[in-house]
């Protein structure tokens, strides 16, 4: 190889979670400020992967964790969870990877609309939405806890 030219990286691929990847995307989750106390992101895993609905999609290189999320729908509407892309590699178009693997899940669900829930005070996340054609609905959000909040467990086997 020429001295000018980069050895080539190891191709980013998209796809399902597997058992041994929890640990990693729990990880990344707490590295991208996602996890909450209100949340029980092992009990959102599980419930995510244990359906026909849901799925816990990666991009990976190699070993490595780039990015993650959640896509499911309720038949009518689709959504994403923990949308997540490694600081280190932010900037890199992951982010738009990931979210285009999760519409085409959705499209081949046979979903036609996929709706965002995103904190009104993180303007440079809405910012990266809108530049991949998202927007605001004329609609209000509203929401009722059926369970109690759950304690976020630490230990992810």
């Amino acid at each position: 190889m020429p001295h000018h030219q980069k050895p080539a990286s190891p191709a980013i691929a998209v796809e399902d979670a597997t058992d041994q990847d929890i640990a990693k995307i729990l990880g990344l989750w707490e590295k991208c400020g996602l996890i909450r106390p209100w949340n029980d992101a092992l009990t959102d895993i599980a419930f995510a992967r244990r359906g026909p609905n849901s799925a816990l999609l990666v991009a990976r290189r190699g070993d490595d964790i780039l990015a993650s999320l959640i896509v499911g729908h309720d038949g009518h509407r689709g959504a994403v969870y923990y949308v997540s892309v490694d600081p280190d590699h932010q900037g890199a178009g992951l982010g738009r990877l990931i979210m285009t693997a999760a519409e085409t899940w959705l499209i081949e669900q046979g979903v036609w609309k996929l709706n965002l829930l995103v904190r009104k005070s993180n303007s440079s996340v809405i910012g990266f939405y809108d530049s991949l054609g998202y927007g605001e609905d004329d609609t209000l959000p509203l929401s009722k806890r059926l369970q109690p909040m759950p304690h976020i467990r630490r230990d992810p086997t």
